[in-house]
Formats: C-alpha cells, sequence, structure tokens
C-alpha cells in the first residue's frame, strides 16, 4: 500500500511538471513519447536537437524531455540526473500518460532485449536487427530463436505483416535455424529469406545484410550492438552515429512498456529516427503484438522446443534457492553472458542474494550495497571475475 501511495504521489509530481511546459492545446488526442536528455557524448543539446527533429517532421505525437539545462519550446518534466530521470519515466510509462520513451543506460532484465532498425548502404533500405542491446536468453540458441519472434512482432507493429526472415550466419545460426523450422511445422508463420550468394540458403552472409536482402537480419544481441554502430557511424568515422533509427525497443515475453536504445555516440539525427521508431511501435500496440506472436508460437510448440534445446545444454551449479531477497542497486560487471546465471547462483549458495540484469555496458549481477565486497571476492574466487 506505501508503495502504491508513493506511486501516486510521484505521477501527481511529474504531472504538475509537465503541465507547466505546456503551452497550449491537450496531449489527450497524441501519444507522448518520452526522451531522457543524460547521458550523451554529445551534450543533451544534441538530444534535444534530434527531439526538435522528430517534432518538426510529425504531428501525429508529442515530444516530452525529462531532464533539465536546456531551453526550449518543448514541454520539460524537470529531472537532476539520470536516475530520477528513469524513475519518472517508469512512472509514466507504467499509467500509460507516456506511450513510450526513448533513453539511454537503461537496465533491462534477462529475457528482454532490443530490436534494432538501421539503414543499409547499398540501397538505403531499412532492416530489423534482432536484436542490440539486452539478451534474450543465457543460452545462444534460445535467444536467437526469441529474437526471431521479438522482431517479427516489432515489424508487424511498425506495419509490415509478412516481414522476411534470415539469420546471420554466426554460431548457433544453423542450430537456431532447425528450431524455427520446427515451429513452421507447427503451424507458426516465419517468411524465411534467401541469401543472395550463389549458394543462397536462410544463413545470411554479410553482404547481404549490406544489401538488405531480409526485413529481419537475427543475430546475438553482442554482434548486433555491433552491427548497429558500423552501419549508424561509418560515415563519421565511429565517433558520431549519424544513419538510423536507433537500437530499438525492449521486447520480451510479458514486458510491459515500450522503451527505445539510444547510444551515448547516437547523434540527432539517430535520436529523431529512435522517436519516431518508438512512436510507430506504440501505435502499433507493439505490446499486443508480442503478446499475439508468442500465442502463436506456443500453439506451434515453442515451449517443447525450449525444452529439448535445454536439454541439450550443459548443465550449470545445481538446483540452489535463492535466500531471502533484498533490494539489489550495486552492479557487478565483467561477467561472461552465458555464465551470468551461474554466477548468480554461487552467490545464492553463499547466503548472497543476487540477480542478473543488463547494464548500459553489458551484463551485471546485482546485490546489495552492503553484499557488494563480498560479493566480489566469491565471484573472484570462483573466477567468473
Amino acid at each position: 500500500m506505501q508503495e502504491g501511495s508513493q506511486l501516486k504521489m510521484l505521477i501527481g509530481e511529474v504531472f504538475s511538471e509537465l503541465a507547466k511546459g505546456v503551452q497550449s492545446g491537450s496531449y489527450s488526442e497524441k501519444p507522448r513519447i518520452g526522451l531522457t536528455l543524460f547521458g550523451s557524448e554529445h551534450g543533451p543539446e544534441v538530444l534535444l536537437k534530434g527531439a526538435e527533429m522528430a517534432q518538426r517532421e510529425a504531428a501525429s505525437f508529442e515530444v516530452v524531455l525529462i531532464g533539465s539545462g536546456v531551453c526550449t519550446d518543448l514541454p520539460i518534466i524537470e529531472a537532476a540526473d539520470i536516475g530520477e530521470a528513469h524513475t519518472k519515466m517508469d512512472a509514466l510509462l507504467r499509467s500509460a500518460e507516456l506511450a513510450a520513451a526513448v533513453t539511454m543506460h537503461y537496465s533491462f532484465p534477462i529475457g528482454v532485449s532490443t530490436v534494432g532498425r538501421a539503414i543499409t548502404p547499398a540501397l538505403g533500405r531499412k532492416v530489423f536487427i534482432a536484436n542490440t542491446t539486452g539478451v534474450s536468453d543465457t543460452d545462444r540458441v534460445t535467444a536467437l530463436l526469441k529474437n526471431t519472434i521479438a522482431a517479427i512482432a516489432v515489424a508487424k507493429a511498425c506495419g509490415n505483416p509478412a516481414p522476411t526472415v534470415g539469420l546471420l550466419n554466426l554460431e548457433g545460426a544453423r542450430q537456431a535455424e532447425r528450431a524455427l523450422y520446427k515451429l513452421v511445422e507447427g503451424g507458426y508463420d516465419i517468411r524465411f529469406s534467401e541469401s543472395a550468394r550463389a549458394d543462397g540458403g536462410v544463413a545470411m552472409r554479410g553482404n547481404d545484410l549490406l544489401q538488405g536482402v531480409c526485413d529481419i537480419m537475427v543475430m546475438d544481441s553482442l554482434s548486433g550492438n555491433v552491427m548497429m554502430k558500423l552501419l549508424s557511424a561509418y560515415s563519421s568515422g565511429g565517433s558520431y552515429e549519424a544513419i538510423g533509427d536507433g537500437y530499438g525497443p525492449g521486447v520480451g515475453k510479458g514486458y510491459d512498456r515500450i522503451v527505445n536504445i539510444i547510444s551515448r555516440a547516437s547523434g540527432a539525427p539517430v535520436v529523431a529516427g529512435a522517436i519516431h521508431f518508438a512512436a510507430a511501435c506504440a501505435k502499433g500496440s507493439l505490446l499486443k503484438k508480442i503478446r499475439e506472436e508468442y500465442l502463436a508460437a506456443e500453439k506451434a510448440g515453442l515451449s517443447a522446443i525450449l525444452n529439448a534445446l535445454a536439454d541439450t545444454g550443459e548443465k550449470s551449479l545445481q538446483e540452489v534457492k535463492p535466500p531471502p531477497a533484498k533490494v539489489v542497486t550495486e552492479e557487478i560487471p565483467g561477467i561472461e553472458i552465458f555464465s551470468l546465471e551461474e554466477a548468480v547462483k554461487l552467490l545464492w549458495k553463499n547466503s548472497i542474494y543476487a540477480s542478473s540484469g543488463m547494464g548500459c555496458t553489458g551484463p551485471v549481477v546485482l546485490v546489495a550495497d552492503e553484499d557488494h565486497a563480498a560479493a566480489i571476492a566469491y565471484l573472484k574466487e570462483s573466477e567468473y571475475l
């Protein structure tokens, strides 16, 4: 009850601030898309420029800034730092007063990762990169399978009812391909693309990505992150992301909000593109599309396929029950993504409550402040760090 009251108070404070920034008219007829103003390597002015660019380009949504230190006619919710900005952003998303938001330095839970949208250089074609940040699953092949479902949902929300799918020829792609064909045999609709190379096939090469052969290019999120950076910043030498629509919305089964990610290097055109991308996801009912895709995949035998993949994987630590839960605020980075759950269970075994997450620089173990030093010691002793 106390937590609910605090949330209501926070939302009330936020709307009081928002009302101060409204010059005229009402937001009731248009979705509001939030943008936080912290963390850019290019300064808040570049983020503001992207927001104003997006607002000039479209009258179908309203851009709301969350931050401080800028002069603009756009409405702004005051926040002193990224922590406060995310707290207010999340409150507005939960209350549906923001339809979607664009931000950076945002930690998604394990099981949620982002579907980016890049512009390929050969033909200027937009391609969904599945996925680009976060992690859909700690098992690589399972993650590729979930990335495919997530990207199909995003593509459909953005107006493509039958997106074509290709899998970048990386480790685990062949196993994922076999699993996806089993889904198709069960009745799940996937439109596979064909490589433009002479030998064809679903396995895509780098050439296919450059040409934009498929609507959706599936890969692990670490590879996808690299691809997004290359495709968005090759014209600037890497310091300024000038092309594309950013790293996209966080997608996962049961995830309840639309949060699109940009990076510290994202320039104004990418910020504007990310706002348009977030608005398209909101107007296209992305959360509903995700539910529909997972329901269709489950009917086609998704659970049985995932169980079969888990049975073929390596055994981790024996089953360990977690100690009593605590509020976990301290991040421990530097652990390999495929060892993340084992690291959490190791801490449980040593009576330290921990959970896994995904920070802006990669996977993290989250622990309480008073357990931070001991947790690092245990992880180093067992060579997870």
